[in-house]
């Protein structure tokens, strides 16, 4: 009767803590906004998570920029801010932008598990298999953005690989804040990208 008492003690211990996925792994993005702190999914997806905390790890994103924000007013479909290493704020709008490391293998949403609930950090791309340095993240439920929605006319989805367990206020603050034009995302720009100064493992 004790043993037993002592399992479901510990179970209930497991479940306060909350089931995250993340195995410990977390990662503090140091903003001009303020702080954002992630909490990444190894588990669910590792190929994903590897190479965002290799940009992490050799300081990539070290002087990058939130540069483009989605909401009702520019964007029907989805409320999201992207970021990385590209600054189409340039005056050629960066055309010649190459990341420094390679392309990754597309982990769907399907195969993950993973859904675009509010307040994930997803991977940005062009056709599958081209997600490298830029990254977005969820404000509200996107699942336009999942395995077969309707954002991408591949019907593959984005690559979801953590969630935001701190500073969604500043998510929504930089989601807010005053857009330009720019080619290819109208009134999408950010008018004063937001620097990240710096992600550093927690």
């Amino acid at each position: 009767m004790m043993r037993y008492f002592l399992i479901v003690l510990a179970a209930l211990a497991l479940a306060a803590c909350g089931d995250t996925g993340d195995k410990g792994v977390r990662v503090v993005m140091e903003t001009s906004e303020g702080a954002i702190v992630l909490a990444l999914y190894p588990d669910k997806a590792p190929v994903t998570v590897e190479n965002f905390l290799r940009y992490v790890d050799e300081r990539h994103y070290a002087g990058a920029h939130f540069y483009r924000t989605t909401r009702p007013d520019n964007d029907p479909m989805i409320v999201v801010i992207q970021g990385g290493l590209w600054a189409p704020y340039n005056e050629n709008g960066d055309e010649d932008f190459t990341a420094p490391l390679p392309p990754i293998a597309h982990e769907t949403t399907e195969a993950t598990g993973l859904t675009h609930e509010g307040g994930v950090i997803s991977m940005a791309r062009s056709e599958p298999g081209t997600a490298s340095s830029e990254f977005f993240i969820t404000i509200g439920d996107n699942h336009p953005l999942d395995f077969g929605g309707a954002r991408n006319p591949d019907g593959q989805g984005f690559a979801v690989f953590g969630k935001i367990v701190e500073g969604m206020d500043v998510v929504r603050a930089i989601n807010a804040a005053p857009t330009r034009g720019g080619e290819g995302f109208a009134g999408q720009l950010l008018a004063e990208p937001v620097v990240i100064l710096s992600v550093s493992r927690q």
